[in-house]
């Protein structure tokens, strides 16, 4: 990924709660020497310094069975983004986005059997006790529909060998157009918006 130096996160605690909660992730490889990218959960693992992803994909989506040979995976974690106006400058300008992103470089190794639903209960725990008001575990579910679900399924473990991640909050602004990018996202209704102001405010007092 391309980050001009002033925009990158070196807070990895800031690209680690980024994954955590952004973890609706594109995961990309090569399939017949073509790029190739599945929209999938992917769950963060992290012991001392080393990072790893868990996730599962399609047994009939091609991209994992090219995996054995070719390991390398991408993953992309797009966190909240905002277009940012030229007239909120102070000066004359083009306009720009604002944006958060982590891409998790690593090898990936597939998962099958037990490794695999204990994958798909720890998903679905962090998701269920997340949004449904009457969360359900995977071990409540019908064993037949389980069964019948892990056919069509293949489990990945990717252990991830590189970490890039990029916060763009308008931090190359003067001080009058940061402070001024702030109010007017604060006053749009786009939630991407008002998340993108807070972490500008929250940083406005590193601002180089």
């Amino acid at each position: 990924m391309y980050i001009p130096p002033h925009f990158e996160e070196k807070d990895m605690a800031a690209a680690e709660a980024l994954v955590r909660e952004f973890g609706f992730a594109t995961l990309m490889s090569v399939v017949d020497g073509r790029p190739w990218a599945t929209h999938i959960p992917l769950e963060l693992v992290v012991t001392g310094d080393q990072w790893r992803l868990y996730g599962h994909i399609a047994r009939a989506n091609p991209q994992w069975r090219t995996l054995a040979g070719q390991p390398e995976v991408l993953a992309v974690f797009m966190g909240p983004h905002s277009y940012i106006s030229p007239s909120w400058y102070d000066q004359a300008n083009v306009p720009t986005w604002n944006y958060q992103a982590v891409h998790l470089h690593g090898r990936a190794t597939i998962v099958e059997g037990k490794q695999l639903e204990e994958i798909l209960r720890q998903l679905m725990s962090r998701y269920e006790s997340a949004h449904a008001s009457q969360p359900l575990s995977y071990d409540e579910l019908p064993r037949t529909l389980l069964d019948k679900d892990l056919h069509g399924l293949v489990g990945l473990e990717i252990q991830v060998d590189k970490i890039e991640a990029v916060s763009k909050l308008s931090q190359n602004r003067n001080e009058a157009s940061y402070h001024n990018i702030i109010d007017h996202l604060r006053e749009m209704k786009a939630y991407d918006a008002s998340r993108i102001a807070d972490e500008m405010d929250k940083r406005k007092n590193t601002k180089p």
